[in-house]
């Protein structure tokens, strides 16, 4: 059973381009999927796998108190498992294709205000360390372009062109995109290049961009550390990375920008998963007109690599 688990997930990693984490999601619940199928129901081949199998482990599931959005996930993920063992001619029938997945509530993203932002963006510029040329290099970009937190610590040297006002991204060759960046970026990574890093850096050949303090890249978990310091010196409360990617996309809309534009420098596939901005734009927009602010339009002039999301 686990040589049929094992081809599934290559074909996610391969042929559908999901990410690392997706992929370990989809092992770890159908590891539990099939664990359940030969505890409770001594199956120990996909073949006889049927219907009321599919049925007791969702019942299984929701008997154990699971958050509806979990199970929805591991229910997803069966479904999707199970169109591949038809697919492999495993099973005759998609069993699962009538296995109703539990409705849970749209995720609305959570985004700060401009102004919390603003403040965030301000408290490594207190301090004129190494460390806080980088730690402003990597907040402005950050806001700038709304990379991911795992593109952010990727990126090279040479990822980035400040002649050019852009920086390529992206963790997989195949989903690389050019994100433009701002003056404020530009001038907080030129810093960083040309004070900061020098001084952090202890191997010439090193290539990456954001350097930790042993010289080395910086890693997700460092970063998330150093923003959680930063926002709670800014009073701004519990955030992570993905807010401020939010808070970009959000902000970029209430300027003026095109969902499409925002699409493409998110590197969202779907315009769908980048619709849901507009409410929270309309969220922050109420915030600040509430505080008597005005939104600017200031449409964003992107650089896209040929092959475009759809």
């Amino acid at each position: 059973m686990e040589e049929q688990i094992a081809g599934f997930l290559a074909s996610l990693n391969g042929d559908r381009g999901f990410s690392g984490n997706t992929v370990a999601a989809y092992r770890n619940d159908l590891g539990q999927f099939a664990v359940f199928l030969q505890e409770s129901h001594h199956l120990q081949d996909w073949r006889e796998l049927d219907t009321r199998h599919l049925t007791d482990y969702v019942l299984n599931l929701r008997e154990r108190d699971y958050a509806k959005s979990t199970v929805a996930r591991k229910v997803a993920a069966v479904k999707s498992f199970c169109h591949y063992l038809q697919e492999q001619n495993i099973v005759h029938d998609d069993l699962a294709s009538n296995v109703p997945s539990p409705k849970v509530e749209k995720f609305i993203p959570k985004a700060i205000t401009p102004d919390q932002v603003q403040r965030l963006l301000e408290q490594p510029a207190n301090d004129l360390a190494p460390e806080s040329l980088r730690d402003k290099a990597m907040l402005e970009t950050l806001y700038a372009t709304g990379v991911r937190v795992s593109e952010l610590t990727a990126l090279d040297v040479n990822n980035v062109d400040l002649m050019k006002r852009e920086l390529q991204c992206g963790t997989r060759p195949e989903r690389s995109r050019c994100v433009p960046l701002t003056d404020e970026a530009i001038e907080a990574i030129e810093h960083y290049l040309r004070v900061g890093r020098p001084f952090l850096r202890q191997a010439p050949t090193e290539p990456a961009l954001f350097l930790n303090h042993r010289g080395t890249r910086l890693t997700r978990q460092g970063f998330w550390l150093i923003l959680k310091a930063y926002a709670e010196a800014a009073h701004i409360g519990d955030i992570t990375p993905h807010t401020i990617r939010h808070s970009f996309a959000a902000h970029a809309l209430t300027r003026g920008s095109q969902l499409r534009d925002i699409q493409q420098i998110l590197g969202h596939m779907s315009i769908t998963t980048t619709q849901v901005y507009q409410r929270v734009a309309a969220q922050v927009a109420g915030k600040e007109l509430s505080n008597g602010q005005h939104a600017v339009a200031e449409p964003i002039a992107a650089c896209y690599d040929s092959e475009s999301p759809k």
